[in-house]
């Protein structure tokens, strides 16, 4: 898909990253200015960058966490200097996005992403066979997950942890049965505790954010996705509380979010319109995806990303929540007021069936999703506009009869 494309699709901006530049290393300026002159070029701007990573040594508190971070806070600097302004980034461990069907088939045939916590309970178990895994699972789990192991082909099984593998960062994607080396990945963070990775991410803002504020970048991290725990590891972005607690780390609006409200949705206990309301004046992007629980007993945490206006979330609700938040910014005068959002992923439609795409973001499935989004704003927009003509014509009504009655 080419930036032609993008922008004939209605879009203005571009999320983008230097995703050439190893985890650790700085995004020099010259890196930087490069790829947003080719945005330029196309008539576009580099609206968000997504993302630069957070090394894992600054997750688990490596012996070379500090120069690591130093390296942060001048890609941080060189990015403010080159006049882009948003960084969405994301502070999961070791996985990244994490799905167990990249192919699944919905309702009107078109494909879509899932996640099955029994197919991952699979996948944890009876594939990777983590330490201490089983541990983590009732009785009942472990029984159901041993049987649909026993049933897979292992056609089947390579599949799954090809899907999972898709995730992970780096080289670990490479190799589709490399789970050797994913376990040694999960073993530098053995012994911690989800306090420990929520210190370690407080002293991460505490340092950055700082630099972000003189840089005029406002950061926005992203949730775990999905917003549960996996593998063991401590999850420290899924909830409400989390939230309270890294923003709390370094109070600011340079230290805000990302609102996912996909990632968010798929946990049981988010209350998403909530969310939204509580944490308006602290997001800086807004990623709109949809998804469907699984309402199962056993299993719980299992869902399906929907159509974007369909699912769990009221994405009414969202966007004008959103638009109100925004007006706001304009009447108080704060600089953050562009509220960037994107359809995050899209079902794999028409064309694309044909074609080889990334799970989740084929042309035509992000198309629709942008074309619904963008005329649900339009709807709320001129429905205030429309309201407000009103009210002002009401009270112009109401003021004539009183200058009528007192001239009488």
């Amino acid at each position: 898909m080419s930036l032609l494309d993008i922008k004939q699709a209605g879009a203005t901006g571009i999320v983008s990253a230097l995703h050439e530049v190893p985890a650790g290393e700085v995004w020099t300026v010259e890196l930087l200015k490069e790829r947003k002159k080719i945005i330029e070029d196309a008539g576009l701007t580099w609206s968000v960058i997504e993302s630069i990573p957070v090394h894992e040594e600054i997750k688990y508190k490596g012996p070379d966490r500090q120069g690591f971070i130093e390296n942060y806070k001048q890609s941080v600097r060189n990015m403010g200097a080159c006049g882009i302004d948003i960084l969405c980034y994301n502070f999961m461990p070791v996985v990244d996005w994490t799905r167990t069907d990249l192919n699944f088939s919905w309702q009107d045939q078109s494909i879509a992403l899932r996640f099955d916590r029994k197919e991952f309970a699979v996948f944890d178990l009876f594939i990777l066979k983590r330490p201490g895994a089983a541990a983590e699972y009732s009785k009942d789990q472990i029984d159901q997950a041993e049987v649909e192991y026993a049933a897979m082909s292992e056609e089947k099984r390579r599949t799954l942890t090809y899907n999972i593998i898709r995730g992970l960062p780096g080289s670990m994607c490479d190799a589709i049965d490399n789970v050797e080396q994913f376990q040694l990945a999960l073993n530098k963070y053995s012994g911690l505790s989800e306090e420990d990775v929520q210190g370690n991410l407080s002293y991460f803002l505490q340092q950055v954010v700082p630099v972000a504020e003189e840089a005029g970048v406002f950061m926005a991290i992203h949730p775990d996705d999905p917003p549960i725990q996996l593998f063991g590891l401590p999850r420290v972005v899924s909830t409400a509380e989390h939230v309270r607690k890294l923003l709390a780390a370094h109070p600011s609006i340079h230290n805000g979010l990302t609102m996912c409200v996909g990632s968010y949705a798929s946990r049981q206990d988010n209350d998403i319109p909530a969310m939204v309301t509580e944490f308006a004046a602290q997001i800086s992007f807004i990623h709109l995806r949809n998804v469907q629980k699984d309402q199962q007993q056993v299993f719980q945490g299992s869902f399906t990303e929907s159509d974007h206006l369909t699912g769990d979330v009221d994405m009414f609700l969202v966007m004008r929540t959103m638009l109100e938040e925004q007006e706001r910014r304009r009447q108080v005068g704060r600089g953050d007021t562009r509220l960037p959002y994107r359809p995050d992923h899209g079902h794999k439609m028409l064309d694309d069936l044909k074609k080889v795409t990334n799970p989740g973001y084929p042309a035509v499935g992000r198309l629709r999703g942008l074309a619904e989004l963008r005329g649900l704003e339009l709807g709320i927009l001129r429905s205030k506009s429309t309201q407000q003509k009103r009210l002002v014509t009401e009270g112009q009504d109401e003021s004539s009869k009183k200058c009528r009655t007192t001239k009488d």
